[in-house]
C-alpha cells in the first residue's frame, strides 16, 4: 500500500489533538508504516508482534515492568537517556536507566548505617560515601539519596527468588549540612536479567546474553534541582563491556578498594568514594527548550 495511504492515517487527528500529539503519533504512524513496508510484514508477523506486547503487559505488576526490560534490551531506554543528557549540556553526574526494579518508599536510614538487612554467605559488604553538590561545588545540605541494589545471588528484594525483607539492600539518606552521606551497601554482583517472559523471549531469538554488569541504583533529588537517576558499575566485572541493556557510560564506571583497618567501616571488605553534582531544574528545563527549538520541534 502507498504512502498516501500513511498520509491519510496521519491526516486523521480531530480538531482538539494538541501539536504535540499531531507531532509525535503521526512520526509513530510513519515508522510503523515503514518497518511494515521494509520487511514485508505479514498478518501472522503482525499477530506475533500484537500478542507479544500484550504478554509484556500480562507479565507487569506493581513488583515487575517488562515493559522497561524490554525497551532497555533494544537499547530504547539507554538511548533516551542519551538523547536527554545531550540536550541538557549540562556537567551535572551522568544519568542512567532507571531499570524495572525501582521502589518508592525504601526505609530512610541515619549517614553510616546499612541497607543490609538479610545477608547471604556470598555477600560482600562494601562502605560507601561521598558529597553532593550543585555543578558550581556548593554543598547541597538534605538531598535525599535513595539506592537499591540486587543480592549476590543476582535477586532484587521484590523478587520471589530473593527471599528477604520487602526493602532489603534499599535505602533513603540524607545529605548533612556539609553534603556528606554515607552507607554499608554489598560490593555489586552482576546478574542475568529475568529471561522467564516476553524479554528473555526476545534475547533467545536475538542470540544474546541475559548478564547485567555489577552495579547498584541511585536516585538523588534535591527541592529547585533535576532528580538524577543513575547506576554505578564495577571497574572489576567484565560485563562492563557487553551490557545486556546497554547502559554502561565510562564516567559512570567506579573502582571499588580493599577497606583499610584505620578507615572505622566496621565490617566492610571495600569502600567505595562517590560524589554528585546536581543541575539546577532551571537550566535543565531551559537547555532542553533551547535543543527543541534548534530542532524546530
Amino acid at each position: 500500500m502507498s504512502q498516501a495511504f500513511t498520509e491519510s492515517v496521519k491526516n486523521s487527528f480531530g480538531p482538539n489533538a494538541t501539536p504535540k500529539a499531531k507531532r509525535m503519533v503521526s512520526s509513530l504512524i510513519q515508522h510503523i508504516h515503514d518497518f511494515a513496508r521494509e520487511n514485508q510484514l505479514t498478518t501472522e508477523e503482525w499477530l506475533w508482534g500484537v500478542n507479544f506486547i500484550n504478554r509484556i503487559g500480562q507479565m507487569s505488576d506493581e513488583r515487575r515492568n517488562e515493559g522497561i526490560l524490554v525497551c532497555d534490551i533494544l537499547g530504547l531506554e539507554s538511548l533516551v537517556d542519551a538523547l536527554t543528557n545531550e540536550m541538557e549540556h549540562s556537567n551535572h553526574t551522568s544519568s542512567a536507566i532507571l531499570g524495572p526494579f525501582y521502589l518508592p518508599g525504601s526505609p530512610v536510614y541515619a549517614n553510616g548505617e546499612s541497607i543490609v538487612q538479610k545477608a547471604l554467605p556470598t555477600d560482600v559488604k562494601a562502605f560507601t560515601r561521598g558529597r553532593v553538590t550543585d555543578t558550581e561545588g556548593n554543598p547541597l545540605a538534605g538531598a535525599k539519596i535513595e539506592v537499591w541494589q540486587c543480592n549476590s545471588a543476582g535477586f532484587y528484594s521484590q523478587q520471589k527468588e530473593h527471599d528477604g525483607p520487602e526493602f532489603n539492600l534499599r535505602g533513603t539518606f540524607i545529605a548533612d549540612k556539609d553534603g556528606y552521606y554515607s552507607f554499608e551497601c554489598l560490593r555489586p554482583t552482576s546478574y542475568p536479567i529475568p529471561y522467564d517472559g516476553p524479554a528473555g523471549d526476545l534475547l533467545k531469538i536475538m542470540d544474546r546474553h541475559p548478564d547485567r554488569p555489577s552495579h547498584i541504583h541511585w536516585r538523588v533529588s534535591h527541592p529547585g534541582f533535576h532528580t538524577l537517576v543513575t547506576q554505578i558499575y564495577d571497574s572489576e566485572c567484565p560485563f562492563t563491556k557487553n551490557d545486556s541493556v546497554h547502559a554502561v557510560k565510562d564516567d559512570i564506571i567506579v573502582k571499588f578498594n580493599k577497606a583499610l583497618p584505620e578507615e572505622k567501616v566496621g565490617d566492610a571488605k571495600f569502600t567505595l568514594d562517590y560524589n554528585i553534582s546536581l543541575a539546577t531544574e532551571e537550566s535543565i528545563q531551559q537547555a532542553r527548550a533551547a535543543a527543541r527549538k534548534e530542532q524546530g520541534l
